[in-house]
């Protein structure tokens, strides 16, 4: 199939789950999502190549998937919420992840969270107390 350029493919530090991107990493988030089985994380476990070998990644996903590298998954098509799937089980949160994404600690990354979560709850303040989001 044939993508054409568009305008979202050049805001730095945004990855969009569209149809290109869905068609290139099938086999990665198929992957990903065999997770929800215990048996399919065992097996991931035992050996991580030659699991991922079973879903046909390209070379650039089974290099960052064995790297644990959440955010080159993420440039290559791995779906967030799948990826969760692959970290939580092995120990990793999700603030991990986003900590990882941009490129700082745990602990800041919290503190980020913290921070928005104030001006969030003013917000949440200024239309009643209730948000329908």
């Amino acid at each position: 199939m044939v993508w054409s350029k568009k305008d979202y493919d050049n805001i730095p530090g945004t990855y969009v789950f569209d149809g290109r991107m869905s068609e290139t990493s099938f086999g990665l988030n198929h992957m990903l999502f065999s997770f929800n089985e215990e048996e399919n994380r065992k097996a991931f476990a035992e050996d991580p190549a030659a699991y991922a070998d079973k879903f046909g990644l390209s070379a650039e996903q089974k290099e960052a998937l064995l790297k644990e590298d959440f955010l080159e998954l993420l440039r290559k098509g791995a779906n967030i919420y799948y990826m969760a799937k692959l970290a939580v089980p092995n120990g990793t949160s999700v603030q991990d992840i986003g900590a990882a994404f941009q490129k700082i600690t745990t602990e800041e990354f919290q503190e980020k969270l913290n921070e928005q979560s104030s001006v969030f709850q003013d917000q949440i303040a200024k239309i009643g107390g209730y948000w329908n989001g």
